[in-house]
């Protein structure tokens, strides 16, 4: 079979993730340009069949967007109960003799603290 030859012109973006790919692959750019084009060709001829993948995938995604918001308030309870392990043992180090109400209010203000530190740590 004779191969046939295209002229392809690509945006930077795709030119840079072309030779992205091939160095990935240890291939030259024209081998990762064919590879790239016979599976969009692929792609293009046999595309999924809509429908129970795509609800299968939303499914598990808001499963798991459950589980994180469970994960989020475990953690968020470790850290409450950390403060208060942190606040009532200097306390006790210190031997301060605070009353609970003070002592309370050291480990909400701690609590708030780190909060507070871990989203300014977002980027």
């Amino acid at each position: 079979m004779k191969p046939i030859q295209y002229t392809v012109r690509l945006p930077a973006s795709l030119a840079n993730a072309l030779r992205s790919l091939a160095r990935q692959q240890d291939t030259s750019i024209y081998a990762a340009l064919q590879l790239s084009v016979k599976a969009g060709i692929a792609a293009l001829a046999n595309p999924p069949a809509p429908g129970t993948d795509d609800r299968e995938l939303v499914a598990e995604l808001a499963s798991l967007g459950t589980r994180i918001v469970d994960v989020e308030r475990l953690l968020d309870r470790t850290l409450f109960t950390a403060c208060a392990a942190y606040a009532y043992a200097r306390s006790a180090a210190l031997d301060a003799r605070k009353n609970d109400e003070v002592i309370t209010a050291e480990i909400n203000a701690a609590y708030d603290r780190q909060r507070r530190l871990s989203q300014e740590a977002r980027p």
